[in-house]
């Protein structure tokens, strides 16, 4: 996207991020925005947190940073470059949790997970926390070391649609 920050492109008349933020603000108890720049205009969306890595370390670190600061018993995690996640997605996230013993929920598309479409429990801090330490960045590597539960996403895969180059805003 040629170094813009893709939360704040449009899409179809508004910036991504504000399809995420209008899908989960009554499903929220507040909307938590990891952002490395441009805090201002994302606070219109929602309460703004840093990377606790320094050097932008990728999306766990931006996780960690929202779990420090999440004062319910789940964080909810949706990328802020898939403007066409629904509120259905989110409902079976949230249910299939409610369902399971799980310890992280998260989307599926019938071969890989979507690590970025999540929720995850406000208990998994340390953990999380001493991954990082460790030096690993990636994200299926730590879900795959907590107790998953995946929802089936495989029928309505344009949920999961990701917005990476200036082309697929035409979508």
């Amino acid at each position: 996207m040629g170094g813009d920050d893709k939360g704040l492109i449009e899409f179809r008349g508004k910036p991504m991020i504000s399809y995420a933020c209008d899908i989960v603000q009554e499903k929220v108890g507040k909307i938590l925005i990891s952002a490395n720049r441009n805090h201002g205009v994302y606070k219109a969306y929602g309460e703004v947190v840093e990377d606790n890595l320094a050097d932008f370390q990728g999306p766990l670190s931006g996780i960690s940073a929202a779990l420090n600061v999440c004062s319910t018993p789940y964080l909810l995690v949706l990328p802020c470059d898939s403007p066409l996640v629904s509120s259905e997605l989110v409902d079976e996230i949230i249910e299939k949790m409610a369902i399971s013993s799980a310890e992280i929920c998260v989307a599926h598309d019938g071969q890989i997970m979507h690590a970025t479409f999540a929720l995850i429990r406000l208990d998994l801090r340390a953990s999380l926390d001493e991954f990082l330490v460790s030096g690993e960045r990636k994200m299926a590597l730590w879900y795959r070391g907590r107790k998953l539960a995946r929802v089936d996403v495989s029928d309505h895969l344009e949920v999961l649609t990701n917005i990476n180059r200036v082309e697929d805003l035409t979508i």
